[in-house]
């Protein structure tokens, strides 16, 4: 998979994601730290890739359809999560291989515990 980081999270996720064998970029290193949710959502709907960000903005299925990406991730996390909670519970979800593949074309909300996927 291909991932773009939004910076709500740690600069090294993409450090994570590689481990896993994906791919992965951080929206602060190509030139997208402070855009909107809609640049940086029109950056990966060009390219491919898969948002991965904490921000719930990106569950509005009215403004981001996941059919139109390559998948939406959301992490369920608290404002104020560290840099290990969140390693921990993106550890979590990618370790379920099965699901990672059912990404494109989904919005995905990962908890504590648990995965959900939606079409749309």
């Amino acid at each position: 998979m291909r991932f773009l980081i939004d910076e709500d999270l740690p600069r090294s996720t993409a450090n994570l994601l590689r481990q896993y064998a994906h791919e992965a970029i951080d929206v602060r290193d190509i030139g997208l730290r402070g855009a909107e949710d809609i640049q940086i959502a029109e950056y990966a709907r060009a390219g491919g890739w898969s948002i991965l960000t904490g921000d719930f903005d990106f569950a509005d299925i009215r403004n981001y359809p996941p059919a139109e990406y390559a998948g939406i991730v959301i992490l369920a996390i608290a404002g104020n999560a560290s840099a290990a909670v969140i390693w921990e519970l993106l550890s979590m979800f990618l370790e379920q291989e099965e699901i990672v593949e059912q990404i494109p074309g989904k919005l995905v909300i990962v908890e504590p515990g648990r995965v959900r996927l939606r079409s749309g």
